[in-house]
């Protein structure tokens, strides 16, 4: 039998508990807000104002390339219009100088990709080490020619790290540590900025500005934006991947690091510790998105994008309807650089945009350590653009992969098939300046003896085991064979010093040929041998030679003249007229040497179709093995003799204790 005043008291029970919850999730809305925002990254814009490849862009055309200034404000402008309501934050993580032709409009008087930044309407900008390509003084001028620091309200530029001298000019265009950006629905958003130790350490010209310790800074940022009232803490950091982690592990507080510096992309946030660390691509290929959710009561931050179906990174391709005001603004920067390279190249170029040579072929970096087709047309560049100026043979050219920018990818489209245009072809090896001040590392000629020459790359075996391959080199006039595992016996715990071993470099052979280096015609570079050897480079990659010769005198590196007379690195530099060669000029005249009639645009030679053994990795066992088996060996001998003393004094205890 049922009881109904049971039934009737349960019944009482349940509802009084629905009543309850009711009251409490009413209560808990009261004390709780979800908020909503849409978070767009870019990083790593180097100053390419149009998209790539440049000859494939033909606007307003359903065309094959990617990225651009004017894409990217006309992607924002839609996701702004979709969203209506909610707020939407654009940011960058600095190196948006350097790279592409544009940035030499820097040296020429100009600041065309802060000003078009601020156009576009970025919230917030961070500062990158290529930031300081041109130095610091000409870097506060820029920002100065901006408007700053009257416009520093429109977009701030936040570094927090940065160790200015007093009396420096950067102390006066309105650097900020921070900032918070309070939304129409009330959430506080605190936004920091670090340049990172690794970037910092290929910023040569930064001097006399330093870094103060990222994570120390970035901590003491985010506690005083906190204070401050701030809800979310997001950092700009241009540190790298690894050391946006380290970050990420030792600090607390940061919801979100947006970073970049080594031109890779996550196709979605990464939880690290506390912190979702989030790289959006380069050269703006792809932006990142955010779709941000907060939730007051647990103070989590998640994000929606799963649940729109909408993707963490988005591609600017040419679906995007670009913002024709922005276009014509880089239109009539295209023309000032026309003007500029006109004059630079007595009329040889005259307009950035067309085409200097066709290839059936792209030449690539496919893999990180080796050697590649774009590396081997730029080196031979290099040396045989040197020879017809200095009217000298030149043995050896080099560049390192740092400052090779890129790939050649000719055009795709039927109206540019195959064609590479003077931008694409130079972009590759556009940076820097010289002491002339003028866009482009200058090339540089010196000679060493056999031995120097082996140190040279000694040290670049070195370099590159511990600080990647930015610093791995190409080369031509040469061939050689080297084990990276024989570079340094170990690394010492807990600081990541290597204790060189100077044995990572084979055998060199020189090539006797003349002309486009071929497989055949090779004598092999005795280390012992006292003659000199003509080498080139840039100037810029060049001056580190003798400073690690100074800290590792085993493989110290004099840089001389034919006469052997000792040569500091300006007094190397390769002139022509009285002025500067520059890399990317040594280039170009090179693209243009392989046509056959005048008129007709040049062909790339086969001989790039494919890489030429230029550079042999000969892998053995690393001596590391050997380095930690021996210490490994010396603990066990030095706890042997320990074991043994021991029962020594034990044996003569208790012979005195018997006595």
């Amino acid at each position: 039998m049922i009881c109904h005043a049971c039934n009737n008291l349960g019944k009482r029970i349940l509802l009084r508990v629905l009543f309850f919850l009711l009251i409490f999730t009413t209560m808990s809305d009261v004390f709780s807000e979800t908020y909503r925002f849409t978070l767009l990254h870019t990083s790593d814009e180097h100053s390419v104002l149009t998209p790539l490849p440049a000859i494939d862009y033909l606007p307003d055309t359903d065309d094959r390339s990617l990225g651009g200034f004017a894409r990217l404000s006309g992607w924002v402008k839609q996701v702004e219009e979709k969203k209506g309501e909610e707020e939407v934050l654009l940011l960058s993580s600095g190196d948006y100088i350097g790279g592409s032709p544009f940035a030499w409009l820097i040296l020429e008087g100009y600041a065309p990709e802060i000003e078009i930044m601020r156009e576009i309407g970025y919230d917030a900008v961070t500062m990158g080490n290529h930031e300081f390509d041109y130095g610091p003084e000409v870097l506060a001028s820029y920002y100065q020619r901006a408007g700053y620091p009257t416009v520093v309200s429109d977009l701030p530029v936040l570094v927090s790290n940065l160790d200015i001298p007093e009396s420096h000019a950067l102390n006066d265009v309105g650097l900020k540590d921070n900032m918070i950006i309070e939304l129409k629905n009330g959430l506080k958003i605190g936004i920091t900025g670090v340049l990172g130790e690794d970037a910092y350490a290929l910023a040569p010209e930064a001097m006399p500005v330093g870094v103060y310790n990222p994570m120390e800074n970035v901590q003491r940022q985010a506690d005083l934006l906190r204070e401050k009232g701030a809800q979310i803490i997001i950092l700009l950091s241009h540190s790298g991947w690894d050391e946006d982690k380290r970050i990420a592990e030792g600090t607390s507080g940061v919801d979100i690091i947006l970073g970049g510096h080594d031109h890779i992309e996550t196709e979605k946030p990464q939880k690290v510790n506390e912190s979702f660390i989030m790289h959006s691509s380069y050269y703006l290929r792809k932006a990142g998105m955010l779709e941000v959710v907060f939730n007051t009561e647990s103070g989590v931050v998640s994000f929606a994008n799963d649940d729109n179906d909408q993707p963490f990174l988005v591609e600017l391709d040419s679906s995007i309807k670009e913002d024709t005001v922005i276009r014509k603004k880089i239109e009539s920067y295209a023309e000032k650089l026309n003007v500029f390279v006109s004059e630079f190249s007595d009329s040889m170029f005259f307009d950035v945009n067309a085409p200097v040579i066709s290839s059936e072929f792209a030449l690539k970096k496919p893999e990180e350590f080796t050697e590649t087709t774009v590396g081997n047309f730029l080196t031979d560049a290099m040396r045989l653009e040197s020879e017809k100026v200095l009217g000298k043979n030149v043995d050896i050219a080099f560049q390192a992969n740092g400052v090779i920018r890129g790939e050649l990818n000719p055009g795709t489209m039927p109206a540019k098939l195959n064609q590479i245009s003077f931008l694409d072809l130079v972009t590759i090896a556009g940076l820097g300046t010289g002491p002339d001040l003028r866009p482009g590392y200058p090339l540089v000629s010196f000679y060493l003896n056999a031995r120097e020459v082996y140190n040279v790359f000694e040290i670049v075996s070195l370099l590159s085991q511990i600080m990647g391959d930015t610093y791995f080199l190409q080369v031509s006039g040469m061939k050689y064979t080297y084990d990276p595992g024989k570079a340094y016996w170990l690394k010492i715990p807990f600081t990541g010093i290597p204790i060189p071993a100077y044995r990572a470099v084979k055998d060199i052979y020189i090539y006797q040929g003349g002309g486009i280096q071929h497989e055949q015609g090779y004598a092999k570079l005795n280390r012992n041998d006292d003659r000199l050897y003509h080498l080139v480079s840039d100037h810029y990659l060049t001056s580190f030679l003798p400073m690690v010769g100074e800290m590792l005198p085993e493989l110290a590196v004099v840089l001389k003249d034919e006469n052997g007379n000792p040569q500091n690195v300006d007094q190397t530099i390769i002139y022509e007229n009285g002025r500067e060669l520059k890399v990317w000029e040594s280039l170009a005249r090179y693209a243009i040497s392989f046509g056959t009639k005048e008129g007709e645009i040049a062909k790339m030679s086969d001989e790039y179709r494919q890489v030429q053994q230029r550079i042999i990795k000969d892998k053995g066992i690393p001596l590391a093995v050997w380095g930690w088996s021996g210490v490994g060996a010396l603990l066990i001998g030095l706890g042997m003799l320990v074991r043994w003393i021991t029962v020594k004094i034990r044996k003569r205890k208790r012979t005195r204790s018997v006595n």
